[in-house]
């Protein structure tokens, strides 16, 4: 049991071996147990290194040993739900002295990636996915590589997900050979943890009843009414004492819950599961943090945690580390904007009620959910189950406020053109996480929303540029009768001053910030610091427009009337966005002023530090002087007659 994390390196020669090429497979028992001793010293240390996810890893350390001791891996194939429990995974497959390199530019992926290993066979970030693409690998192999096992390692929270549900049943009906582990660490589903349930998981996993069952089942077959019979009879013993009879009626084969830190036992069960014919489930319980004594008290608190400076003080040599799984920022967050807001809203006005897909606590929505139980709904990892319901009670006439990440949004798609815009009901979606995230990385950037929303009709779309913007934003578009969506990004804002009353704004209509000439800025969103540094450098006319839809077209017609050359600037994919939607109205009014888009590329951005993301996709005054200067010979004048851009902020 760790109470610190480790400053040096811990020594892990059975881990050094493996790093070498020694195969996991030709352990002994005593040696997998040491394995495990050394594998979450490792992971403790390296993730205090580079930071990242940490409970969720801690959690399935004996599992990622037992599987890669037991299959053939990477001929047998692992699948990894969300990826965030993967880091055991990526240490035992040849990528040990690079985990400090995880999640920063040009260093290992937070999440599994095909790309980076043999060993990782699908590349994932979301959840639920797991056992469709694990029933899909099964199904390929079954002619080309019959020998072939696939497993498919899902989390509590993640089974929730409808998807899973899908894959769940549609094994069941084709019966592909394959296994999934039901990882549950305690978190979202309740289990019986008797002594008597223990009991029976054993009896189920082992040789002989295994061999009972199967050799029973070829007998009884032929005499239908007695198969029904003792299938019914194991089906209601296995209820009494464990929560396998949905898999069992599923179609799926269950045994469980074992304990899944036991790992002579998870190595014995595996085994045996291993040689079974058709889909087999396998539920584990494990501790989420487990071996730190933090995490293990707190492991939604140390889900994830930040890079640990070791500190340095004359005469005292290294300080003791001082974990903490989310500093004190000096400036306000973005979703803390929101929860304030939702909290102070919902004072106001008692027909409001909040929902969101499993992330209360990334979405600000703690205080919320303290202070108004009866008024907010966590769904679970279910995001097209949380638009439609609010669709539904928008139709009674409640209030409904979607929190949702935007990556996220993109999995409810159908929900939000079919059952809300279509009907024109009164939704109001707080899009947090809009733009790139930084480390998490492409499954995770919220690149698209500006594109995929700008084309439903009946939408009304906004992007603020500030902590304040964004709550007056959200006012509005809650107070507007109609679906509405407020993007804003993670992270902090530029220190706004925050106004405690919230005042309607008016909807499809931007603000002059700055007057200039020649070049103007068209700013859709939360990268205004960078545009209005660019606007002083170029002495350009500096708009920050607010409406993504409605645009403000007069606005826009004037500036392009007015100057020779127009600059869009969004943190959402180019294609489709905000700036397309500039281009358009240009278009059908027949204008021809040139206009330039500064936004995400055409590419996936991959993962780094956000300020560096940004960079990559070229989101930085530095871009967009450079772009102005090379359309516009009076810029370029411009350019050359400042040669010290001062740094601006924003702060209206």
């Amino acid at each position: 049991m760790f109470k610190e994390l480790p400053i040096q390196r811990p020594a892990t020669p059975l881990l050094d071996a493996i790093d070498g090429g020694r195969n996991a497979s030709s352990l002994s028992e005593s040696e997998l147990l040491e394995l495990a001793n050394e594998l979450r010293a490792y992971l403790l240390y390296s993730v205090g290194q580079s930071g990242g996810h940490f409970g969720a890893g801690l959690g399935v350390v004996e599992l990622t040993i037992a599987l890669h001791h037991v299959f053939n891996t990477p001929h047998d194939r692992v699948v990894w739900d969300v990826g965030h429990q993967a880091y055991p995974h990526k240490i035992l497959t040849g990528r040990m002295a690079r985990m400090h390199t995880m999640r920063q530019s040009g260093g290992l992926a937070g999440f599994p990636k095909r790309s980076e290993s043999e060993f990782d066979t699908f590349g994932v970030g979301h959840s639920s996915t797991s056992i469709s693409a694990a029933m899909g690998m099964a199904l390929a192999s079954a002619n080309e590589s019959p020998e072939r096992r696939v497993v498919a390692v899902i989390g509590d929270g993640a089974i929730t997900g409808g998807m899973a549900f899908e894959a769940l049943a549609h094994a069941g009906d084709v019966r592909p050979n394959m296994l999934v582990v039901l990882n549950d660490n305690q978190m979202s589903i309740g289990h019986n943890r008797g002594g008597l349930a223990s009991y029976f998981a054993k009896i189920w996993a082992s040789k002989t009843y295994i061999a009972m069952r199967e050799g029973g089942k070829r007998v009884l077959k032929k005499i239908p009414p007695a198969w029904d019979l003792a299938k019914r009879t194991e089906e209601h013993m296995k209820g009494m004492v464990a929560p396998g009879t949905l898999f069992e009626e599923l179609g799926w084969h269950y045994i469980g819950p074992i304990d899944g830190h036991d790992l002579p036992q998870l190595v014995s069960t595996l085994e045996n599961m291993r040689e079974l014919e058709g889909p087999q489930f396998l539920h584990i319980l494990t501790m989420k943090g487990k071996g730190y004594t933090p995490a293990e008290a707190d492991p939604v608190g140390f889900h994830a945690i930040n890079k640990i400076e070791v500190k340095h003080e004359a005469g005292t040599g290294d300080a003791a580390p001082t974990p903490t799984p989310t500093p004190t920022p000096k400036k306000v967050k973005y979703q803390d904007v929101f929860g304030q807001w939702l909290c102070d809203m919902a004072k106001q006005d008692s027909a409001l009620t909040a929902i969101t897909p499993a992330m209360c606590e990334g979405s600000g929505m703690v205080n919320y959910a303290r202070e108004y139980p009866d008024r907010y709904y966590d769904v679970a990892i279910a995001e097209q189950h949380a638009v439609t319901l609010a669709a539904g009670m928008a139709c009674e006439g409640t209030k409904p406020v979607v929190a949702i990440y935007s990556t996220f949004l993109q999995r409810a798609y159908d929900q939000l053109i079919h059952d809300v815009a279509l009907q024109k009901l009164d939704v109001t979606f707080a899009i947090d996480r809009a733009g790139l995230v930084g480390q998490d990385g492409p499954t995770h950037h919220g690149a698209f929303d500006l594109s995929y929303l700008r084309c439903v009709p009946n939408m009304v779309i906004g992007a603020p540029s500030d902590e304040n913007e964004c709550r007056q934003m959200l006012y509005t578009a809650y107070r507007h009768q109609g679906p509405a969506a407020i993007r804003y990004p993670r992270g902090n804002g530029p220190g706004a001053l925050i106004e405690e009353t919230m005042t309607e704004l008016p909807i499809g209509r931007g603000v002059i910030v700055r007057r200039g000439s020649h070049v103007a800025i068209l700013n859709f969103g939360a990268l205004f610091a960078e545009a209005l540094a660019a606007g002083e450098t170029l002495n350009a006319t500096v708009i920050d427009m607010r409406w993504v839809k409605p645009l403000d077209e007069a606005l826009v017609l004037a500036m392009a009337a007015d100057h020779e050359l127009l600059i869009t600037l969004e943190e959402n994919a180019v294609a489709g966005g905000a700036g397309a939607g500039v281009s358009e109205l240009l278009a059908r009014h027949g204008v021809t002023t040139p206009v330039r888009h500064v936004g995400i590329p055409d590419d996936f951005i991959e993962h780094g530090d956000q300020g560096e993301t940004r960079r990559q996709a070229g989101l930085t005054r530095e871009h967009i002087i450079e772009l102005a200067a090379s359309q516009s010979s009076q810029a370029a004048d411009a350019v050359m007659s400042t040669p010290h851009p001062t740094p601006v902020g924003v702060g209206r």
